[in-house]
């Protein structure tokens, strides 16, 4: 089944935490998922399992979380390579995309989530 949502991005402790070595399994880890509440999350997967998200400017797939403090239909992905490969790249004059209420698509895969380095050569 294919879930609509409205995707926000935004900084997590974790994120912030692992910035500086952005090639780590731990800065994959704080960055390279998706939460959903629990409703959504049963729509598409399992905790743990992997999501591919879409939106006009991209597709990702990431690791599924879920999040009860997230109402229906929300979709929340920690800054990082992974949220900016589904982020408008026009940044309208103000140098700065957009990272907040983006339209997307989420279904189950059995794709893999990419390394940082594959995903950044994917989107070169």
């Amino acid at each position: 089944m294919t879930l609509k949502v409205n995707l926000i991005t935004g900084r997590t402790i974790d994120q912030g935490v692992t910035i500086e070595n952005k090639t780590s399994s731990d800065y994959q880890e704080a960055t390279a998922y998706c939460e959903l509440n629990s409703n959504d999350a049963g729509k598409v997967g399992k905790p743990g399992s992997n999501i591919k998200i879409k939106t006009a400017h991209g597709e990702v797939v990431v690791k599924l979380k879920e999040n009860n403090g997230n109402p229906d239909g929300l979709a929340f992905i920690p800054m990082g390579p992974w949220a900016n490969a589904l982020v408008d790249p026009d940044t309208k004059g103000c140098g700065m995309p957009g990272f907040k209420g983006i339209q997307a698509t989420i279904d189950a895969t059995n794709e893999k989530v990419l390394l940082m380095k594959e995903l950044i050569a994917r989107y070169k």
